[in-house]
């Protein structure tokens, strides 16, 4: 386990964030409250029989489209590409159904993607695809340092809106405009392009709810910054990052509250501009106070960083091959704060959100960039903290397409993203005050009321609160068998509307949902979707670690125990739940 440094939170904000707040948090115990049973924590990928590559009743993706459901045609693990054939210059005209498992974009047969209305798009890049595409792979030779949003000073300030300025000036037709950057994210994630091989299957590649979501967007961001140096005239220039696990960057950064600003957005929710950031927000503005709020706040970001991040499955989110329906399963981080920061920003007056509500026209807002560049910071923290990467093949030579600085299209690959600093970058130290923080259990050791068996609700319908009681593999592991394996609840068959803002809360132990919150453990947090692609039924999975939970809850030698869920937005349909063991930890 990496060294831990004490939280470091600044009072130079020039956010209306009164010091007294800062003071209220910046208080930490004299050694860090990280839980002992993560130290050393090792994660391996290797396939098992629970792999959720494999196609089974309860982890096979699936989508209806137009009321067809296309399902996972078969594992194309068994047919590995050679490493070498993945290097060097990619040729469109390469069959690529003899392509391994790795996932990767038919570049070339971009087509309209489409709004939640299903009303076409065209976010394609502009100009014509070459026949032949160089592998491109970084070579910094100095690291720069992305600030946060709230510590940055005129100087920079002035180089960021003199980029923004220019690439909001540039022709449609330049890879390099602002709109064409905002176009990649919708392309990507509005089913702009199939997955290469599967075009007659019409197998759409998202980047979302799954294991490449972290890197597809680290390289967007990537090129976003080196397309910014250029157009500030200054390679030293990074872009910030939105400090919202923080006490003092819990706020919406002032660089981007000025109208006459290239960093300025009109489609932003404008009751959120001087209130705190609620990263459990649910569509629906809490009642609670500032300090409430951020409290509740550090509180989640401990749960989804550390309790709920137990293996890289569980931070990353879950495995997508080619050949497999999009949305196996989102991890934790994608899940809460990401899709709820999106929400929280994008405005409640538009009929989906727009523009940061909604994926198709998140990039259209320079808060996108700010907001994404804090989750590639969280998973820096979280190898920090002793999170190790995937080393599986599929996963490391999974690749995207993306234009340069200047205006060269070149194709990247996962594994040549997973050290920031051979990107030439690294982050601002602003300390991780979350992880001081603790949830407290609303009662331990409670006897809990009877309730019917998933079998007797499940598969149904999300439309009230419903409570079962699910029957654990074992009780009273020993320690050797937790620090083995993580026990899981894993909820499967969720079958959701793409094109709605969908949220459930999950709660263990737990029969009265009310009086208990974030700061709980009872609750294990949520479900949520930012809308993507057009209005379809989608069909995923969402799973939470159990292992600290019930020792907190004093639930450790219970045979059963009680799941509650509860809806708080757009329904879905749920076939069932489980508790099992995920091995991936050893």
């Amino acid at each position: 386990m990496a060294s831990l440094t004490l939280p470091i939170i600044s009072t130079n904000s020039s956010n209306s964030f009164s010091s007294s707040y800062v003071k209220h948090f910046s208080t930490s115990p004299s050694k860090p409250t990280f839980p002992n049973r993560r130290t050393g924590i090792k994660v391996t990928c290797n396939a098992s029989n629970s792999d959720p590559k494999i196609p089974t009743d309860e982890t096979a993706s699936s989508k209806k489209i137009d009321g067809e459901t296309s399902l996972m045609k078969f594992d194309r693990r068994n047919v590995l590409l050679g490493i070498g054939g993945l290097y060097g210059a990619t040729s469109f005209g390469a069959n690529p159904s003899a392509y391994a498992a790795p996932l990767s974009p038919d570049f070339a047969a971009c087509h309209d993607s489409t709004d939640p209305d299903k009303k076409p798009i065209d976010c394609c890049p502009p100009g014509t695809v070459p026949a032949e595409v160089p592998t491109y792979v970084p070579t910094a030779t100095k690291v720069n340092t992305r600030l946060a949003a709230q510590l940055v000073d005129d100087n920079w300030l002035a180089k960021y809106k003199k980029a923004l300025t220019a690439m909001r000036k540039l022709d449609d037709s330049d890879p390099r405009s602002f709109k064409a950057q905002a176009n990649v994210h919708c392309a990507y994630c509005n089913g702009g392009y199939y997955q290469a091989g599967y075009e007659a299957s019409k197998l759409i590649l998202d980047v979302h709810f799954s294991w490449i979501f972290f890197p597809f967007h680290r390289w967007y961001l990537y090129f976003f910054e080196r397309i910014c140096q250029k157009y500030a005239d200054d390679d030293t220039f990074a872009i910030p990052f939105w400090n919202w696990d923080s006490p003092s960057g819990m706020f919406l950064p002032s660089i981007f509250k000025d109208s006459s600003s290239p960093l300025y957005d009109s489609l932003r929710n404008s009751n959120h501009l001087t209130k705190v950031l609620d990263l459990n927000y649910d569509g629906t503005d809490t009642s609670d106070s500032t300090i409430t709020v951020i409290k509740n706040n550090l509180i989640t970001m401990k749960k989804q960083m550390v309790t709920q991040s137990t293996t890289a499955a569980a931070f990353f989110g879950k495995s997508f091959l080619a050949g497999d329906a999009s949305d196996p399963g989102a991890g934790t981080i994608e899940t809460t704060p990401h899709n709820n920061v999106h929400r929280w920003v994008g405005d409640p007056n538009e009929s989906h959100g727009e523009d940061m509500g909604a994926f198709y026209s998140a990039g259209r807002d320079p808060v996108f960039y700010c907001h994404h560049a804090n989750v590639d910071r969280m998973w820096n923290i979280w190898n920090s903290l002793g999170g190790q990467n995937f080393t599986d093949s599929d996963w490391l030579n999974s690749s995207f397409y993306f234009y340069n600085e200047e205006a060269q299209l070149v194709k990247v690959f996962v594994k040549d993203c997973v050290n920031t600093k051979l990107l030439g970058y690294d982050y601002q130290d602003v300390g991780i005050p979350w992880l001081y923080s603790t949830s407290k259990a609303r009662r331990t050791g409670a006897t809990l009321p009877s309730a019917p068996t998933p079998g007797e609700v499940f598969p149904t319908t999300l439309e009230k609160t419903i409570t079962v009681a699910v029957k654990r593999p074992k009780k009273v592991r020993t320690k050797q068998e937790k620090q083995k394996s993580e026990e899981v609840l894993d909820i499967f068959g969720i079958e959701y509307n793409t094109g709605e803002f969908v949220k459930f809360d999950v709660y263990i132990n737990e029969d009265n949902p009310s009086e208990s919150g974030p700061e709980k453990t009872e609750f294990l947090g949520g479900f949520i979707n930012v809308p993507h692609g057009h209005s379809m039924i989608s069909t995923t999975s969402k799973s939470f670690a159990l292992t600290e939970v019930l020792e907190e809850l004093g639930a450790d030698n219970y045979d059963t125990i009680l799941v509650t869920l509860v809806p708080k937005s757009s329904t879905v349909t749920i076939k069932g739940l489980k508790i099992k063991f995920d091995n991936t930890k050893a």
